[in-house]
């Protein structure tokens, strides 16, 4: 195999290269890396210059710190990658990496194309946390709630631990999470707490490029079916769903809300389309902005609409005390932040879904569903599931 050093020395920078990106993909290595692909490019990252205090200061602060102690050590172009949790007060798992090697996105890439490495023959097993009958009561608990007038939407997650009887290859996961949905956001960063953030999300949190902002919000979900006819139902009437288009517009607006003070411009379609992944569709909406203050990097943005509505709820501080009444765990780093920022403020941060912590043998699998006052248990709890396929096919497992 081609290494990324002989790749990039022979200068296959250009978008659309064939191999470059996917060299990159290929040279992944748990604990010596850091991958990040996008729409728009392909990172990895190697080693640590400088990691990201973690105190009482604001995290835009100590980012800025991180990148500027780099620079004065003699890096060229730092560039901070990793992830941030649910909880922001929790520590962040962000360093500026002692080398990075960029590529095209991974879709530009045609050897994306060629399959995955099939899932090793592991045995696994599975324990829901909650289980499901327990999940949907907390679903239930909380629409009574709200049908009481006491707060407006939550977003309420399950896990799924899974526990193999060897510790399975994560180079091969990231490899069928990358193929499997090659327009999406994959990544691999190693947490705080010595494991491994792996997944696949769908959703952008936000973008800058220059004055330039995007943001991607996602809410309002319905499984994928394998018949087409059926597949092609369930995506209109996901576009017809009261409740969903609820559910979405709660987002949006908070969206707008949060982003607004940072604009110039900020342009919010009126309605949602929609996404696909390989399991689900998605309603979806693009906000596209220009900053009036081009010292606003995207972190800075990223850190002022997080959490949104789409993984917390509504009003958000009513909607974090809910969700610690009723999941029964730390979500940790799902739901959080994974992505990367540079110097200049540019940057992408990625909503942290579809994804598992991984430490050695034992996998935990996170999936939620945005809940509001006409919730049916039963579904929500369905929905879940069906999240639940992204990360499972990756390992060659099922419910």
């Amino acid at each position: 195999m081609t290494t990324v050093h002989e790749t990039l020395a022979r200068g296959e920078t250009a978008a659309g290269a064939v191999g470059v990106a996917t060299a990159l993909l290929d040279a992944y290595r748990p604990g010596a890396h850091r991958f990040f692909a996008s729409p728009t490019r392909t990172l990895l990252a190697e080693g640590t210059h400088t990691r990201v205090a973690h105190d009482e200061r604001p995290l835009t602060d100590r980012v800025r710190e991180a990148l500027g102690t780099a620079a004065d050590r003699g890096a060229a172009d730092p560039v901070v990658i990793g992830a941030i949790p649910f909880d922001r007060t929790a520590p962040a798992a962000l360093v500026v990496p002692a080398a990075l090697h960029r590529a095209p996105a991974l879709a530009a890439d045609p050897l994306i194309a060629l399959p995955a490495p099939p899932p090793e023959p592991v045995a696994w097993t599975l324990r829901p946390v909650p289980a499901p009958e327990r999940y949907a009561e907390a679903v239930a608990a909380a629409v009574r709630r709200m049908r009481d007038g006491e707060f407006g939407k939550v977003v309420l997650a399950r896990a799924l631990d899974l526990t193999a009887d060897r510790t399975p290859g994560l180079p091969a996961m990231l490899q069928r999470l990358a193929r499997r949905d090659p327009h999406g956001y994959t990544f691999a960063v190693p947490t705080a707490t010595g494991g491994t953030l792996l997944g696949a999300s769908p959703e952008l949190l936000v973008s800058r490029r220059g004055t330039a902002l995007v943001a991607n919000p996602l809410a309002g979900s319905a499984p994928r079916s394998e018949d087409l006819a059926e597949d092609v139902q369930r995506a209109a009437a996901l576009l017809r769903s009261a409740k969903d288009l609820h559910e979405h517009a709660v987002v949006v607006d908070a969206m707008r809300a949060a982003l607004a003070p940072y604009c110039a411009t900020l342009h919010v379609p009126r309605r949602p389309t929609l996404v696909k992944t390989a399991a689900m569709w998605h309603l979806s909406t693009t906000l596209t902005g220009t900053l009036a203050d081009p010292a606003a990097t995207a972190l800075d943005l990223a850190c002022a609409v997080h959490p949104t509505p789409a993984v917390c709820g509504a009003p958000t501080a009513h909607a974090r005390r809910v969700i610690g009444e009723l999941e029964p765990f730390d979500r940790g780093l799902y739901t959080g932040i994974v992505g990367w920022g540079d110097a200049a403020g540019d940057g992408e941060w990625v909503v942290t879904i579809r994804c598992a912590e991984t430490r050695g043998q034992d996998l935990r699998l996170y999936a939620g569903a945005g809940v509001v006052a006409d919730s049916d248990p039963a579904a929500e709890t369905a929905e879940t599931g069906a999240k639940f396929r992204t990360f499972l096919d990756a390992v060659g497992a099922a419910l």
